[in-house]
């Protein structure tokens, strides 16, 4: 990615005057309107479009899950056949994992995580907008399944031998496959560009104990998927080529063994959530210290304690396969991981809640989210701890109590910092606040959804209930206080208030877009890099790189310690921090141009893939338009020709566009 320089004007010309600022010269070619959304490789743009159809596949997910509820409330339902049913909780769960919370974690780090390390943009901006491609038609093409002979139905983890051509005869499980794959390559480039965003792009003096923790657990995240992908598109592969092309690699009758899928599947799916919880681990370990006007308690511990969760998380994907006979020896080393992971996790609690513990909380809907996700993930935690003991886990297994566990984890969890994020980062993003009376209808109707969805499923799961089971009788139902006929229903009810929640969300973003209060530029007092820009940011994001001498380098320039009374005092504001980064302007900044070779290159994937299923012609011709992307981005020029760039008209700081 060259960076080329412009000549610019003497330095005998009077600098340019304050009210110029955000004049920046661009190419005359540059795109408007939706073309500029388009051919978009701005990192900022690329989030919000990430975070757009992460929320529309959000609610594809949760309408699956209304309807899964509705078929359970009542015994002998009638709202799903078994065939439906199967594809409905095969869809669900595919859908909120791989459709909305990992693009929702790539939306708040490709916005994010240049800001907070004080960068103008990631490190490769083309193979950043490529990766959104990827991931829209990589989940458009997995639901377009849905229209053509029915989705997968051998749930997320496709088990084998359920997930082969005689168990699963429709092609649902080959687009789930192929689908998967797609959205695979744009969490690995995805991963590639973060990472080397972070340790190439950082702004000079911030050195890493001097990142948000944000960007610390997101960088952990992004590790994650660089060695984890590979093994589940891996496991992939298999699965195609044993559908599509005879292979024989999980077919007992030829002398495999179907655990090989299980334990391809799970090196992949206990990192992977990781994966989905950190990022919000991240997230209120932003907003907590904000809200409680303290530093976060313990910064160094929250950091290498999430990076130990990350690596400790290697370890444990066996707890899955507890009832698949590994073995006491297997057994016994899995059951101690699990129980050792749950200590890094528990520091972090502690580190939380000590955080809070003297400060001046401000109650906001942000912060809000942030205390329910520390209660309800400690909730699922506890429950999580039970399945690292063999035996309990042997019962468990299979039945409502693991649901429960892993919905208090990741709903509990990692959905609720999403929505804490939401209300902290919403007005740094569109420069408007969400209403807060709203946000409190929301946040309360999720809380209160949430536990009356999730909590009876302990009750329904340790009387024996069985998950993926369309249907249920009355003769069984049980009676009093474990009657599965009562909680099943409160569930269900549950499940509505939730969706009633969420809808609150939609309301008050619709509400704030058309009479929304415009947000001033520290709304919330706030700590980190990403707050020392504009409302929303700039496309270059920073007048003059900021140069970090502390952790919390915002908050360090807004405040001061009087050194006679040792009171902490407010020296100047945001304003005035602007001001001065105005008057030190870079005069030249150099942006990347739009290109729609990134789109080029990824809509030939799903036409390989439907090629793959139908037709190998197709998929001959996705292969040519892959080449072509490829050829065309290859030779895209690297910088803005110079007939399509205005020439400066008077000394000012220059824009110049580069691939």
């Amino acid at each position: 990615m060259a960076i080329i320089e412009r000549p610019s004007a003497p330095a005998t010309v009077p600098a340019i005057p304050s009210a110029s600022l955000g004049a920046l010269k661009r190419p005359v070619t540059t795109q408007h309107g939706w073309r500029s959304w388009l051919f978009t490789v701005d990192h900022k743009k690329l989030g919000i479009m990430y975070g757009a159809t992460a929320l529309f596949f959000f609610v594809v997910g949760g309408l699956e899950a209304v309807l899964i509820r509705l078929q359970l409330a009542l015994p002998d339902g009638r709202v799903l056949n078994a065939d439906l049913y199967n594809q409905m909780f095969t869809m669900h769960a595919t859908t909120m994992v791989f459709l909305f919370v990992m693009p929702m974690v790539s939306a708040f780090a490709n916005y994010f995580i240049p800001l907070q390390v004080g960068a103008r943009d990631v490190a490769f901006p083309r193979i950043n907008a490529f990766g959104f491609w990827a991931f829209l038609f990589g989940g458009i093409f997995l639901n377009l399944a849905w229209f053509l002979g029915g989705a997968a139905d051998g749930g997320w983890f496709m088990y084998a031998p359920n997930s082969g051509p005689v168990f699963s005869p429709s092609h649902g499980v080959d687009f789930w496959a192929l689908g998967l794959q797609i959205t695979g390559i744009a969490s690995l480039t995805g991963a590639v560009n973060l990472i080397v965003t972070v340790l190439n792009m950082r702004a000079p003096g911030m050195s890493l104990m001097k990142m948000p923790v944000f960007t610390w657990m997101a960088t952990v995240v992004q590790f994650l998927l660089l060695f984890a992908m590979p093994v589940i598109t891996v496991a992939l592969f298999l699965l195609m080529f044993q559908r599509n092309f005879g292979a024989t690699f999980f077919d007992v009758a030829a002398g495999a063994d179907p655990l090989l899928w299980q334990h391809l599947f799970w090196i992949f799916g206990h990192p992977e959530v990781y994966i989905l919880i950190l990022p919000s681990f991240g997230i209120i370990s932003e907003v907590l210290p904000v809200f409680s006007r303290k530093p976060l308690f313990g910064y160094p511990f929250v950091v290498f304690s999430g990076a130990a969760i990350g690596f400790v998380g290697w370890g444990v994907w066996a707890h899955h396969m507890f009832a698949s006979g590994l073995g006491p020896v297997s057994v016994a080393v899995f059951s101690v991981a699990t129980m050792a992971i749950a200590v890094p996790t528990g520091v972090k609690v502690v580190n939380w809640t000590m955080t809070l513990w003297g400060g001046k909380l401000q109650f906001t809907v942000a912060m809000k989210f942030a205390i329910a996700l520390i209660v309800l993930f400690t909730v699922g935690g506890l429950s999580g701890v039970t399945h690292a003991v063999a035996p309990s886990d042997t019962q468990q297994t299979d039945t409502y109590y693991i649901v429960a566990h892993f919905h208090y984890v990741l709903f509990g969890g990692a959905i609720f910092g999403i929505f804490s994020g939401m209300y902290y980062w919403w007005p740094k993003m569109f420069g408007k606040l969400l209403s807060e009376r709203i946000g409190n209808w929301n946040f309360w109707l999720m809380a209160i959804g949430m536990n009356l969805t999730f909590g009876p499923m302990h009750i329904l799961g340790l009387q024996g209930q069985p998950r993926r089971m369309y249907i249920w009788t009355e003769a069984r139902a049980g009676e009093g206080f474990f009657n599965l006929a009562f909680w099943n229903l409160v569930a269900s009810i549950g499940s509505i208030i939730l969706a009633v929640g969420v809808l609150f969300f939609f309301i008050n973003v619709l509400v704030t877009a058309r009479r929304g209060a415009q947000a001033p530029l520290d709304p919330w007092d706030a700590r980190s890099l990403e707050w020392m820009t504009s409302n929303p940011p700039k496309e270059h994001n920073f007048d003059s790189i900021p140069t970090v001498g502390h952790l919390d380098e915002f908050f360090h320039r807004k405040y001061a310690e009087d050194h006679q009374s040792g009171e902490i005092r407010k020296v100047q504001g945001a304003e005035e921090i602007l001001a001065e980064m105005e008057r030190n302007k870079d005069a030249h900044i150099h942006m990347p141009s739009p290109s729609y070779w990134p789109i080029v290159l990824a809509l030939g994937l799903p036409v390989i893939a439907f090629g793959l299923i139908y037709s190998i012609p197709v998929a001959i011709v996705g292969g040519l338009i892959v080449v072509l992307g490829c050829f065309g981005w290859a030779i895209e020029p690297s910088t803005a020709r110079d007939e399509d760039v205005d020439p400066p008209a008077a000394p000012s700081t220059e824009v110049v566009r580069h691939g």
